[in-house]
């Protein structure tokens, strides 16, 4: 196992057994470094076992196959394990009888918390941690769950504890846009990870630059629109539902980000009144400004079918319809010939395609060998570019062959992929069946994607971190990477400012490594006392919000007709993440559904079928089987909740002010059936 001499400049602290973080680009070889310090801690460590921990399921199996399989399976038991695995049931037992687990970061936070031995393990069965895109070790974030343990534990008790890798293309500034606030979001990065430093190539940069070239960049500027009569009828159409409302504190400011969380708030605010007039034309106004942002992304009919289809499913839903909805119903039904017919007029179209167009057409007809990844914001623009491109004569000439790559998480706004369907199509991509990827945020990091020479990003609003994994994705030499967007506006905004900030992490990972070693660890240390004591007034603040008010004075009402459904104390909490209601009379307040899907499968328990309000058919949750027992499972942010102190609208449990019980199988079993004969 040979490795560049770039690789073995980064890892020589880890190979002496501190823990770092290596910092390389995208398609340096992060991976392979890591395989290679895992081989030699595995050769020198007595009883060393090796956890790697990735942020996404797909990556489990890409590690296992790509990397740590082929150099290390002959010699060493290794086992990954990601949400659908079987193991994952009896966790401790595989890291007992494995040299190497690679998993989901999740998996291991699980195992830590578990008190059941056969899922539970310590941060000390392992010798050495390797986390993957280790730049999410901040925050919330299940890498820094795990890392605040650690760090916790050192401060504390002392003794031995796990080394530990991290790997990065770019630790990012954290959304500082100067000097001090993004070096004090790296150290604090250094921090979470207990790093003794970060590693850069110095020595052996030229290198580096031949293995990982980079693209030549393009702006990509289309002609301003002339004309927007469909964006104009959409205008005309939210303002006469703003006249409706009656509403005057919100701006007008149709067709942007800023506007679509005010609606937000508007929706918000109408839960919490109980104002169903206000919280009804918020929610449909949401979606007239989120056909505007089609508008500008893609074609003018897929802002008009988002619509449609919209406005079906409300029409198909509801049961109780009220002057308020037969207003906006009736609204769309009188504009919808007219909206179809000026979305399917061509001279009216969005110039950004066009400009798409050329730059594709540019890159595909001079070469049949070309490969390319088209990123855009959302998995509807995904569908809908892939549509474009399948209809399109000249791209179909030009020997395109498409297909989309989003994420795998449940969404409403569109299908979500399974894990192996995302398989397929990189499969299919590596093989040349398809040669362009349209793709959300998911292919920015890890997936293990061949060498591209054209990177396009469509009209995205990003940090750095993203941009530097995209361009990242243009491998291939002489590719380019292109940024499809309108003058002067937002994205192209964003864009030079994070051509700014990647310099800036630069500037100031550098400036952190030239502190003397002394400086660097007191500030460490300093960090890492703050975060334990932060975290710490964190839990007691959200202990104390928990139990603000006794959960039978606590009222749940259905979010869209405002019928109250349940007290708090009806719920109850299985394995501290399925909050179900036991109040057997809870079932004459709900209509059953069609059956749920998931695509994970769970030890005690599956779903059944989704639940609405008997009401006004608003989505409240689905059934779980809970060993045997089917119990109603609620989405809080269906519902709006009243206290002693007002209403409120939350958008997870954790929010809510009342303390929730551990469900008790066996209590409630003789609740609902009796004493079952035991004494």
């Amino acid at each position: 196992m040979n490795l560049y001499q770039y690789q073995q400049e980064v890892i020589q602290p880890a190979l002496e057994g501190r823990n770092i973080i290596i910092w390389l680009p995208t398609g340096g070889g992060k991976t392979r470094a890591a395989v290679y310090v895992a081989k030699h801690h595995l050769e020198t460590k007595p009883q060393a076992k090796v956890a790697v921990l990735v942020n996404k399921v797909h990556l489990v199996d890409q590690h296992y196959n790509k990397e740590f399989s082929p150099f290390l399976a002959r010699n060493y038991r290794i086992a990954h394990i990601s949400g659908d695995s079987e193991e994952k049931e009896f966790f401790a037992k595989v890291v007992q009888d494995s040299d190497i687990i690679i998993c989901t970061a999740q998996i291991l936070e699980n195992a830590l918390k578990n008190p059941d031995e056969m899922k539970h393990v310590e941060l000390t069965d392992f010798t050495l941690l390797i986390i993957d895109e280790c730049h999410h070790t901040h925050k919330d974030a299940v890498y820094n769950k795990i890392m605040e343990r650690y760090v916790e534990m050192k401060l504390q008790l002392g003794g031995p504890l796990p080394q530990v890798l991290g790997l990065t293309a770019s630790p990012g500034t954290g959304g500082a846009k100067n000097a001090k606030g993004a070096k004090e979001h790296i150290l604090q990065i250094c921090a979470n990870l207990d790093a003794w430093a970060i590693m850069s190539v110095k020595e052996h940069s030229e290198e580096l630059e031949q293995k990982v070239p980079k693209p030549r960049k393009q702006f990509d500027i289309p002609e301003d629109r002339p004309q927007d009569p469909f964006g104009e009828k959409v205008k005309e159409m939210m303002r006469e539902i703003h006249a409706f409302m009656d509403y005057e504190d919100i701006s007008q400011n149709f067709g942007t980000q800023d506007y679509e969380q005010a609606v937000v708030l508007l929706e918000k605010e109408g839960t919490i009144d109980c104002n169903r007039r206000v919280r009804h034309c918020a929610l449909y106004l949401r979606k007239y400004n989120d056909a505007l942002l089609i508008n500008d992304a893609v074609r003018m009919i897929d802002a008009f079918n988002s619509l449609d289809d919209f406005h079906s499913g409300q029409r198909a839903r509801h049961l109780d319809l009220d002057q308020t909805d037969h207003f906006l119903l009736e609204l769309f039904e009188d504009k919808k010939n007219n909206l179809r017919r000026v979305a399917n007029i061509p001279d009216y179209e969005n110039p950004k395609l066009k400009k798409l167009e050329k730059t594709l057409l540019e890159q595909f007809q001079n070469s049949t060998m070309s490969r390319g990844i088209l990123f855009t914001k959302t998995r509807r623009s995904a569908h809908s570019l892939n549509q474009w491109v399948k209809t399109n004569r000249l791209l179909q000439d030009a020997g395109i062959k498409a297909s989309i790559l989003t994420g795998a998480g449940i969404s409403n706004q569109a299908p979500h992929m399974t894990q192996s369907q995302q398989q397929e199509v990189i499969r299919r991509f590596r093989s040349g069946d398809l040669n362009l990827l349209i793709s959300t945020s998911v292919a920015e990091e890890g997936l293990d994607i061949p060498e591209c020479n054209l990177v396009v990003r469509y009209g995205l609003l990003t940090n750095e971190i993203a941009m530097k994994q995209a361009k990242g994705r243009a491998r291939a030499e002489d590719s380019v990477y292109s940024v499809v967007a309108n003058r002067n506006g937002r994205e192209l905004q964003r864009e030079n400012t994070n051509e700014y900030l990647d310099k800036l992490t630069e500037e100031v990972v550098a400036e952190i490594q030239d502190m003397s070693p002394r400086d660097y660890h007191l500030e460490i240390r300093e960090l890492q006392k703050k975060a334990i004591m932060k975290r710490r007034m964190t839990e007691e603040k959200e202990e104390a919000k928990r139990n603000t008010h006794r959960p039978e004075v606590i009222r749940l009402y259905c979010r869209r007709c405002s019928t109250a459904v349940c007290h708090g104390s009806d719920m109850r909490v299985i394995e501290g993440s399925l909050h179900v209601n036991i109040n057997p009379d809870f079932e004459i307040y709900f209509t059953l559904g069609t059956k749920v899907i998931l695509e994970k499968k769970f030890e005690d328990w599956e779903p059944g079928c989704s639940i609405s309000c008997s009401n006004c058919g608003q989505d409240w949750g689905y059934q779980v089987i809970y060993k045997a027992v089917t119990l109603p499972m609620l989405s809080i942010k269906n519902f709006g909740i009243e206290t002693p102190s007002g209403n409120r609208s939350p958008k997870k449990w954790k929010d809510v002010t009342f303390p929730m019980e551990e469900f008790n199988y066996i209590e409630y079993c003789m609740m609902k059936f009796g004493d079952l004969g035991f004494d």
